[in-house]
C-alpha cells in the first residue's frame, strides 16, 4: 500500500486515533474535500489559488483568526511575480507595491557600489516592495473569486494518510472536532508543521549560530535623500544595514548582525535599532519614528529541509519544508514557487491527468528540495546581507567597485536574486535537456505579436513546434492527433522569433513547456514525445 493506513471507524462510530492527539478522540463532524491546505500563509494560499484555478475542491484550515497577518517578508522576486501572474493577482500585488530599481551599497561610510535591479527577458523586470500581510490579504481575496475560503480559528491536530486518501483532524474555535477526508493533503504550516510532525518526516539541519536579524518600519530624519525604488546597504564590521522603501511610506529597515547574547528576545526597540543605523551610515543624529501601524520583529535562524516532501498522500510546502535565514528575502519567494510547482501537480492527480500521480508528485519533492537547497548555498554566500569581516569591507572599498559595476558581476548578482535562472535539470520529468525556465521573448503566433509567456496557461502543457520542423509526424494535424489521445489538455504553437530577438527560444523541433512553464522535454524526434507522454500522461478513455 502507498503510504500509512488509515485507521477505520466502525460504522456509527464518532472516534478516530490521531497522530497528533493520541488515543481515541470523540469527533463531531466528518467533511469531505478533495485536498485540504493546512496553513493560510502566503504558500498555502497560493497552493489553494492554483487547485481552485484547475477545478479542485480544496478546504483551508489555519489555527490563527481571522486578521491576525504580520508584514514579515518585504519583497517579491521576478520569478514569484510571474507565479503571481499565473495566479491571477500579479496585477493587484504590483498596484500595491513599489518597484525596485537600484541599490546603493556604503562600505564604513563611503559608497562602494550602485547597481540597477532590472532583469531583461521577463513582463517584470523589477522586484517588488510588498509587504506579507498585503500578500496574503490579496492571495485570499483571490482564493474568495474562485470559490474557496479559509477557515479561520480552525487548528490540525492530527494527521492520517493511507493508499486510498488522507484524514485530517482539526478543532473549531468552539472545540468541536471534526474529521476532513480527502484524497491529498498540504501542509503549510510553518516550522512547527503538524503534518510534518505526525507522519515523522525528520527536519534535517540545525540552527545558524552567531546570527541574528532585527527589523523594524520607521520614517527616517536623516541625511540620506529619498530616491522612490531605491534600496541602500549600509555595511560595519559585524553588520549588515539594509533599507528598503516600503508601500504607506518610510521605510523597512533590517539589520543582520552578530548575535554574541542569545538570550536576548522581543523586538527591538526604537533606540537599539536608531543605534544600529546610526553606527552603518555614519549618522549619529538620526531620528527613527515608528510607521502606524508599527511593526518590529527580532529572529534568529534555522537552515533545515525536511528529508522528503511526500509521504503517502501528504506533501509539505513553505516553512513546513524547509527554513532558512531570510537572507535575499528568498523564503516567501521560494514558498511561492514551491507552491506554483505543486498546485498542477496535485490537481493533475486529482482529475486523473497523471500516469502515474505518486511518481508526478515526487517529482515535486526532489524539485523543490533541491531549489531550496540551491538556495541556502548561494545566500551563504550573499555579500551585502551577511555580517561582514574586516577583511570583506576592505576588499568591497577597494576593488568593489570597479569589479560590481562590470555587466558579468552585476548581471550574475541580478541572476541570482531574480530567481529567473533557476531549473529543474536534475528532474524525472526533465527530458532531452529539459529543466530550465521557458524564455520570454516577444513572438509572432496566430497573427499576434506578444510576449511568448502571454500565450502560456497554467491549466494545460504547451506545445512549442519549430516554425520550420516539417518531417514525418510533425504537421498540426499529426501533433494534435497525438496529444488528443491523452487527458491533460495541451496547446500547439508554433512560434516565430526575429533573427536579432534575445533571448532565442530553445533550439529544437519540439518543446513540451509544464504548466508552470519550466520545459520538460526538449526533442527533434516525434517518438520522444510519445515516449514522454506515455510516461507521464494518462491516456484518455477510449
Amino acid at each position: 500500500m502507498e503510504g500509512r493506513g488509515l485507521a477505520r471507524r466502525r460504522p456509527g462510530a464518532g472516534t478516530a486515533r490521531g497522530t497528533a492527539t493520541g488515543g481515541e478522540t470523540p469527533v463531531d463532524d466528518i467533511r469531505k474535500a478533495d485536498v485540504v491546505v493546512v496553513g493560510a500563509g502566503p504558500t498555502g494560499l497560493a497552493v489553494a489559488v492554483g487547485l481552485r484555478q484547475h477545478g479542485v475542491d480544496v478546504a483551508v484550515v489555519e489555527k490563527a483568526a481571522l486578521g491576525k497577518r504580520e508584514a514579515r517578508a518585504g519583497i517579491i522576486w521576478q520569478r514569484a511575480l510571474e507565479v503571481l501572474a499565473d495566479l491571477g493577482c500579479a496585477r493587484e500585488m504590483t498596484a500595491e507595491g513599489i518597484k525596485l530599481r537600484r541599490v546603493e551599497v556604503f562600505a564604513e561610510g563611503r559608497r562602494a557600489w550602485r547597481m540597477g535591479m532590472e532583469c531583461a527577458g521577463t513582463a517584470f523586470p523589477n522586484p517588488l516592495s510588498i509587504e506579507q500581510d498585503a500578500v496574503e490579504r490579496l492571495l485570499g481575496e483571490r482564493l474568495v473569486a474562485l470559490g474557496g475560503r479559509v477557515e479561520w480559528s480552525t487548528e490540525a491536530v492530527a494527521v492520517r494518510t493511507g493508499g486510498d486518501g488522507a484524514e485530517v483532524d482539526v478543532r473549531t474555535g468552539d472545540g468541536g472536532l471534526t474529521t476532513l477526508r480527502c484524497a491529498w493533503v498540504i501542509g503549510c504550516e510553518g516550522a512547527h508543521s503538524v503534518v510534518r510532525k505526525g507522519l515523522g518526516i525528520p527536519f534535517e539541519g540545525g540552527r545558524r549560530p552567531d546570527l541574528q536579524c532585527v527589523q523594524l518600519n520607521a520614517v527616517p530624519d536623516w541625511k540620506v535623500p529619498y530616491r522612490p525604488g531605491h534600496t541602500y546597504f549600509f555595511l560595519e564590521r559585524g553588520l549588515s544595514m539594509g533599507v528598503s522603501p516600503r508601500p504607506g511610506g518610510g521605510y523597512r529597515f533590517f539589520a543582520f548582525l552578530t548575535d554574541p547574547d542569545p538570550t536576548v528576545e522581543g523586538p527591538p526597540g526604537v533606540e537599539e535599532m536608531r543605534d544600529l543605523v546610526a553606527r552603518s551610515a555614519h549618522e549619529p543624529g538620526v531620528r527613527l519614528a515608528p510607521t502606524d501601524p508599527p511593526w518590529a520583529n527580532r529572529a534568529r535562524f534555522q537552515d533545515r529541509v525536511a528529508a522528503t516532501l511526500r509521504e503517502g498522500r501528504a506533501l509539505l510546502a513553505g516553512d513546513s519544508a524547509h527554513l532558512w535565514a531570510p537572507i535575499g528575502g528568498h523564503g516567501l519567494n521560494t514558498g511561492l514557487r514551491g507552491a506554483h510547482n505543486l498546485a498542477w501537480k496535485v490537481a493533475a492527480a486529482v482529475r486523473g491527468w497523471a500516469a502515474d500521480p505518486f511518481a508526478l508528485l515526487d517529482t515535486y519533492s526532489t524539485e523543490q528540495r533541491l531549489t531550496a537547497e540551491k538556495v541556502m548555498r548561494e545566500m551563504r554566500h550573499n555579500l551585502l546581507e551577511l555580517p561582514p569581516t574586516a577583511l570583506a569591507l576592505r576588499g568591497m572599498r577597494l576593488v568593489g567597485g570597479p569589479v560590481m559595476s562590470t555587466p558579468w558581476a552585476s548581471g550574475r548578482i541580478r541572476s541570482m536574486l531574480s530567481d529567473l535562472t533557476m531549473h529543474h535539470r536534475e528532474s524525472a520529468l526533465s527530458q532531452g535537456g529539459g529543466g530550465d525556465r521557458l524564455p520570454d521573448p516577444f513572438v509572432r503566433v496566430r497573427g499576434r505579436h506578444c510576449r511568448l509567456h502571454d500565450l502560456l496557461s497554467y491549466q494545460r502543457w504547451t506545445l512549442l513546434a519549430a516554425p520550420g520542423a516539417k518531417g514525418p509526424g510533425m504537421t498540426d494535424d499529426h501533433l494534435r492527433a497525438l496529444v488528443a489521445g491523452y487527458r491533460a489538455p495541451v496547446d500547439i504553437l508554433r512560434p516565430r522569433t526575429d533573427p536579432d530577438t534575445v533571448p532565442r527560444l530553445p533550439g529544437k523541433a519540439l518543446v513540451l513547456v509544464r504548466p508552470d512553464r519550466h520545459i520538460g522535454l526538449r526533442t527533434d524526434r516525434v517518438e520522444e514525445l510519445e515516449a514522454y507522454l506515455r510516461r507521464w500522461f494518462a491516456r484518455d478513455a477510449v
